[in-house]
């Protein structure tokens, strides 16, 4: 009888610490909402390889257009493109205190999941650190590159949560 009471109880507690997550969309942080862009980097024609960022940024969910430079030839001919090439990424977020968590998964440009071919497929996961914060302007620390990812704000994006699945 013993047993079976630690068996139930353990089911119970186990059954109880599962959190059905909502199927919409959360608000995100109302600073963030918008279109962003990183039109240079410093001293980039002296570097190997660079990208420049645009975050198209709706309610908690954040879509990412990379424009990669790299002179470094590092994949076949058919996928390098003279060192450049565009990668996309969808993802949702999370801020907590300067810190913003971002998950997601690399999609080709409509946004949806990339399994195969070439560049970058799988998972999305930066970690940002909010450097600075305006109204038109922020500046993100990569925690994986030494380049802050400098930005400025050009359309302003009014959130409406939708239905995930309705993305």
């Amino acid at each position: 009888m013993k047993a079976y009471l630690a068996l139930v109880l353990g089911m119970f507690f186990i059954g109880s610490s599962c959190q059905r997550h909502s199927d919409m969309q959360d608000e995100g942080a109302d600073w963030f909402q918008g279109v962003w862009v990183q039109d240079s980097i410093p001293n980039s024609a002296n570097m190997l390889n660079y990208t420049l960022h645009e975050f198209r940024v709706t309610c908690d969910s954040i879509y990412t257009t990379m424009k990669v430079h790299n002179k470094v030839k590092t994949m076949p001919d058919s996928c390098y493109k003279n060192g450049e090439w565009t990668e996309y990424a969808k993802a949702v977020y999370v801020l907590r205190g300067d810190s913003m968590i971002v998950e997601g998964v690399y999609t080709k440009p409509n946004w949806k999941q990339k399994i195969s071919g070439c560049y970058k497929q799988g998972e999305y996961l930066p970690r940002y650190k909010v450097a600075y914060k305006s109204k038109d302007s922020v500046v993100l620390e990569n925690k994986f590159d030494a380049r802050p990812v400098v930005l400025k704000k050009i359309k302003d994006i009014t959130c409406v949560p939708k239905k995930r699945w309705e993305l």
